[in-house]
C-alpha cells in the first residue's frame, strides 16, 4: 500500500539522521490529478497512513484531517514539468546540506555510480521556504536532473518511483560525505572525460529502456 511505503520513508530518513524535529516532506503521484504528500508539522519518523494528505494537481486539498506540506508548491512543479516523475523526496540530510549552506556545488564527473544513477546535481538559487519562489528556484534545473540542492535549504530528489528517489536521496548524502573527506585530504581527481561521456550514455541508455518498458 502506497500511504505504508511513503511512512516507511519517512521513518528511514529519520533513522538515517537527513531529519531532525518535523523537517523534510515526500509525495507520490497517485495518477493525473492525485498526490499523496506528508502532512505539516508532523515529524516524518513517527507518522501513521492516516496523516497523510491528498491535493489535487493545482494543490487542493482533496483527502486527510491535516494540512498538506507547506512545500506542496515544490512537488506540484516537479510532476508539472517532468510527468514521467512519480515521487519527490526533500530533507535536510547534513553533509549535502553543508553544500548548500557553503554555496559550493557538488561535480558531477568524480563518481561513476553517480554519474550512472543520478546524473547532474546543481545548486539552485536561494529561495523562502513555503513560497512560490522554491518551483522558481527549480525551473531552470528541473528538465534534466534528478537531484537538485536547495541553496541555504536541503536536497530535494526525485524519481520514477518512490523507491528510486529516496535511493537518490541516500546517494547523494554518501557522495557529499565522500567529497567533504577529498576535500579533506586536499585532492580530488575527477573521471576522465572519455569515461565520463562513456557513463552518461549508460544513464542515457537506461532511461531510454525504462521509457520503452513503462
Amino acid at each position: 500500500m502506497m500511504k505504508n511505503e511513503l511512512v516507511e520513508i519517512g521513518r528511514q530518513l529519520h533513522t538515517q539522521k537527513m531529519i531532525a524535529g518535523t523537517d523534510g516532506n515526500i509525495s507520490v503521484k497517485l495518477d493525473d490529478d492525485r498526490i499523496l504528500i506528508t502532512p505539516s508539522g508532523l515529524p516524518k519518523g513517527n507518522l501513521k497512513p492516516e496523516d497523510l494528505v491528498i491535493v489535487d494537481s493545482n494543490g487542493k486539498h482533496l483527502q486527510g484531517i491535516q494540512k498538506a506540506s507547506s512545500e506542496y508548491l515544490m512537488h506540484l512543479c516537479v510532476y508539472k514539468n517532468r510527468p514521467e516523475i512519480k515521487a519527490c523526496v526533500h530533507s535536510h540530510p547534513p553533509y549535502v546540506t553543508a553544500f548548500a549552506v557553503a554555496g559550493i556545488h557538488l561535480d558531477e564527473d568524480i563518481l561513476p555510480e553517480v554519474v550512472v544513477s543520478i546524473g547532474g546535481i546543481p545548486l539552485t538559487d536561494y529561495a523562502p521556504p513555503g513560497t512560490d519562489a522554491v518551483p522558481k528556484c527549480l525551473e531552470p534545473h528541473i528538465e534534466a536532473n534528478n537531484a537538485f540542492i536547495l541553496r541555504n535549504h536541503g536536497l530535494l530528489t526525485i524519481g520514477r518511483s518512490l523507491n528510486e528517489a529516496f535511493l537518490r536521496h541516500e546517494t547523494v548524502e554518501h557522495y557529499a560525505r565522500i567529497v567533504h573527506l577529498a576535500r579533506q585530504l586536499g585532492n580530488i581527481d575527477s573521471i576522465p572525460s572519455e569515461d565520463f561521456k562513456r557513463l552518461e550514455k549508460m544513464r542515457q541508455k537506461l532511461d531510454e529502456t525504462w521509457s520503452q518498458n513503462k
